[in-house]
């Protein structure tokens, strides 16, 4: 039997470049069964296979209807079913998944050293979930429905020595009863690691800290600021960290949520109020030195063209550290011409809100300790 495994993801997005985890523990299992797997590059070969198998992470991601509708196929996936996505069968779920999956694509589209890097969670990483779930039930999560984080596989299910680091995909590792046993078994593999959803920094104690710190960090810290009443929370949190953790502040990264009401109206004033609390919630992690990345809602697209235009300009500004180090929004937004759509968009809003314009100066190598904007 010939089974072809299709990552959505991967066709329909141009610039994804991360390893969908189900697929490659379908093609470990089917392969152990003794049958032949492909990835499939593109649609046009899908009548080659006796089973067909679709998974995808976005919701967006298109997936053409002929496709879903053989009577081989099977899908799966978050982007099918969001917060209700089936899971895996108990024994594809705990299978090491296969790193080869991918290993044509990654050799056709990863010639010279700037592509093997884009490509590297392909070719470097060992994938999974020490954990699975949260507590906190966050209106916007596909983990709304989960009554808490527990135990999901151990490290060495998915990990493969031959690899240099290992990349975790946890929901909130540290809220887990049972997180520093496991904990220990990452720091006993020697290997760099990150947490790539990021980690709770609200529940974060000074244990927790420094244990962390104490291994080898890929790609830094990364924690969430999602919500502006966790402001005072979150500061106390980072000046927890600021005592205990000796490693340079470029080091730790925060997810900035913006676009999503957690009120789920998104009347007319909601746009103003969120773009004035992404920059509190800016302006803080600069105070304490830390990266910000801006994560846009889908919301965000269906915002009136000024406030769309300024959520364009701040996920572009943030989101490239080597811009938003060094300048402030207004420098950025000129750097593109002053005939650009962002420096337009950024002029527009400070003729809207010019009570918010000293938000457009605010520099990361500026903003002093102990300062507040807001």
């Amino acid at each position: 039997m010939r089974i072809g495994i299709i990552d959505a993801d991967l066709l329909y997005r141009k610039r994804h470049r991360f390893p969908n985890l189900a697929c490659m523990k379908l093609s470990a299992y089917w392969k152990e069964q003794g049958f032949e797997t492909e990835l499939l590059l593109d649609y046009s070969q899908a009548g080659e296979y006796d089973r067909l198998y679709v998974s995808k992470v976005f919701t967006d991601t298109f997936v053409p209807e002929h496709i879903l509708a053989k009577e081989t196929t099977v899908y799966g996936g978050t982007g099918f079913f969001y917060d209700k996505a089936p899971v895996l069968p108990k024994e594809m779920e705990h299978h090491t998944p296969d790193y080869h999956l991918y290993d044509q694509m990654v050799k056709e589209h990863s010639e010279g050293e700037k592509k093997k890097k884009e490509f590297q969670f392909y070719t470097n990483y060992s994938i999974g979930f020490l954990t699975r779930g949260c507590f906190r039930k966050c209106s916007f999560c596909v983990n709304k429905n989960s009554t808490g984080a527990v135990a999901a596989s151990p490290l060495e299910e998915f990990y493969d020595p031959s690899r240099k680091k290992l990349c975790f995909l946890d929901d909130n590792f540290f809220a887990c009863a049972g997180w520093e046993k496991i904990f220990s078994s990452i720091l006993e593999t020697g290997r760099r690691f990150q947490f790539r959803q990021g980690l709770d920094l609200r529940i974060m104690q000074k244990r927790q800290m420094e244990l962390l710190a104490s291994g080898k960090l890929d790609n830094g810290m990364i924690f969430a600021f999602d919500h502006i009443k966790d402001q005072e929370l979150i500061v106390r949190k980072l000046e927890l960290l600021r005592e205990v953790i000796p490693v340079p502040y470029q080091k730790v990264k925060l997810y900035v949520l913006c676009g999503y009401d957690w009120e789920g109206t998104w009347k007319a004033d909601f746009w103003a109020k969120d773009i004035r609390d992404v920059f509190i919630r800016i302006e803080i992690l600069m105070r304490y030195k830390c990266l910000a990345y801006l994560m846009r809602y889908a919301a965000w697209e269906r915002a009136p063209e000024i406030y769309k235009g300024m959520y364009i300009n701040l996920s572009r500004w943030c989101n490239q550290p080597a811009q938003y180090s060094k300048k402030s929004l207004r420098e950025f937004c000129i750097g593109q011409g002053e005939h650009s759509s962002s420096f337009r968009y950024l002029t527009a809003f400070e003729a809207l809100h010019p009570e918010m314009a000293h938000y457009l100066d605010m520099k990361y190598e500026e903003v002093q300790y102990g300062k507040i904007y807001g």
